[in-house]
């Protein structure tokens, strides 16, 4: 199992840690430093489809730097959830109409987007960990 780590910064600002990179999250009206943990959540679902659509080009032909991948989303009426995202891929040139259903066929598997379109299993687990004071003064 891989593991990525969330320390609290200050306010409703988060340093998410994914192996050797840091990403900052944070809300609007809260210091606005880095995207929303919601957006976050958007983001790798399109570039995890511009990861893919971009492979899939490159082999056809489609060269590097010329794709553009974006991601419109709804909320739903409550704000609880994300209930659509539109992914829009672009190039310089276009897309011909023949790849069309291939590319789309490509991008729906991703791994992001197969991960949310199935059942996916999250556990809970809550503990203390002793503050860097306590374990200073050992």
């Amino acid at each position: 199992m891989s593991t990525i780590s969330v320390l609290h910064d200050t306010g409703d600002r988060f340093r998410i840690k994914i192996r050797d990179h840091e990403v900052v999250v944070d809300q609007p009206g809260s210091g606005d430093t880095g995207p929303t943990p919601t957006e976050l959540f958007v983001a790798s679902l399109v570039s995890c489809a511009a990861f893919y659509a971009r492979r899939f080009l490159a082999r056809r032909g489609v060269g590097d730097g010329e794709l553009i991948v974006s991601g419109d989303f709804m909320w739903a009426d409550d704000h609880t959830r994300v209930t659509a995202v539109a992914i829009r891929v672009e190039t310089a040139r276009g897309i011909p109409e023949e790849l069309h259903a291939a590319l789309a066929r490509v991008v729906e598997h991703c791994t992001v987007h197969e991960s949310i379109a199935r059942h996916i299993e999250v556990s809970w687990d809550f503990a203390a960990r002793p503050l860097e004071s306590e374990v200073a003064g050992d």
